[in-house]
């Protein structure tokens, strides 16, 4: 038999969803893969309800029903700042996952660059590869998870065509600093390079520090994809409901790729996730409340064990230092710590290019009776004998 294709074989299956599977088998509480335990808000799901009711079982449009289309463009023009038109910049995807794909495909040509900031969710590295492009990766160095600009400005000089920017960053929970941000726009412009944004926890960002939409400063809307999720927002991550906010002639071409990569999201989804959108400010200064205080009970219960961590800015994980148990394979430690003491996390090697291997990453979007659960199992992590 012929060869299966080469650049499949470039990249693992997913390391986070495979942990799942593992904290199943175990009975471990799951604190790899990052989706809530608690249900969406009640307006969305009163309206999910009414969905038997209605004539929306077959499919529409495309790129995104009407009504969904005007929604995410209110909301998102009040966030970030200018106005947002539904008809021509929005491309509503299968999850932000197939956003970032879409975007990927419309960006890069087969042997592009695409610069990465490492570490990085896995998918950014399959979509470039995927788009027969190379990805070329810039340090986020820990604890504090900065870059140093003479690297990133090397890799755009070097030609990379696009940039892709988590933020905040998953798994790594950095914010980009307001000047950061200028740096990275002042680079783009000057070597004409796209920005592809992955802005899922934009609403979920702990003080004192603030989220910045890259897209609002000046000269970077025309070259900024955004894409972005509402499973992380609204706690639906099993809808698989994103979009990309792009210019008119950069969103003419995602259109294109979505059709013949999904033809659309659900049809009823996209009706029933309407009324979260058009919550008031409020609704996001209650989730910023609850993940606050999600974040400190964790953080809390960890320094009490007396367990290295991270202190995320955004987003809802935090990486955990496992030098002391002394594994070069953070692999076989999750694995361990999933059978042995009963909770799930994530190998961090699988998010650095960087050779790391002493950082796993567990999330807390969690009741907090769930957390305190995986905590009381934690305290006896010293159980697991050491390398």
């Amino acid at each position: 038999m012929q060869k299966l294709s080469e650049r499949t074989a470039q990249f693992t299956d997913s390391v986070i969803r495979r942990m799942t599977r593992i904290s199943n088998r175990c009975g471990a509480i799951n604190l790899s893969q990052g989706f809530p335990d608690f249900e969406p808000p009640r307006a969305i799901l009163d309206r999910l309800g009414e969905m038997p009711d209605l004539d929306i079982h077959q499919y529409s449009i495309t790129w995104g029903a009407q009504n969904l289309r005007e929604a995410i463009a209110e909301k998102q023009s009040r966030f970030m700042g200018f106005g947002i038109d539904p008809d021509e910049e929005i491309v509503v995807t299968c999850g932000s996952t197939e956003a970032m794909m879409a975007a990927m495909m419309t960006v890069a040509n087969p042997g592009d660059r695409v610069a990465i900031f490492s570490p990085f969710y896995e998918n950014y590295g399959a979509d470039t590869i995927l788009s027969g492009a190379e990805p070329v990766y810039i340090p986020l160095v820990p604890p504090e998870f900065n870059f140093d600009p003479e690297v990133l400005e090397d890799a755009m000089r070097k030609g990379a065509k696009a940039l892709v920017l988590c933020n905040p960053s998953n798994p790594s929970g950095k914010v980009f600093s307001y000047e950061e941000l200028n740096l990275i726009a002042d680079l783009a412009k000057k070597y004409d390079v796209y920005v592809i944004t992955d802005e899922v926890y934009e609403h979920i960002v702990y003080d004192p520090w603030k989220h910045t939409y890259i897209a609002s400063l000046p000269g970077m809307r025309e070259r900024t994809i955004c894409c972005s999720s509402l499973s992380k927002t609204y706690s639906i991550t099993g809808w698989r409901l994103g979009y990309t906010i792009a210019p008119p002639e950069i969103t003419d071409r995602i259109r294109k790729v979505h059709d013949f990569l999904t033809v659309g999201a659900a049809a009823p989804l996209q009706e029933a996730v309407i009324p979260g959108l058009r919550m008031g400010q409020e609704y996001y200064d209650e989730l910023k409340a609850t993940y606050t205080a999600k974040r400190d009970l964790f953080l809390r219960g960890l320094d009490d064990i007396g367990l290295v961590h991270t202190v995320p800015q955004g987003a809802y994980y935090i990486m955990m230092d496992i030098s002391e148990f002394g594994y070069k394979d953070d692999l076989e430690f999750c694995e361990v710590l999933a059978r042995e003491v009963g909770v799930g996390a994530v190998p961090g090697s699988s998010f650095f290019r960087e050779p790391v291997s002493h950082l796993i990453r567990f999330h807390f979007a969690k009741k907090e009776e769930t957390l305190r659960a995986a905590l009381d199992r934690l305290a006896d992590i010293r159980r697991i004998p050491r390398k």
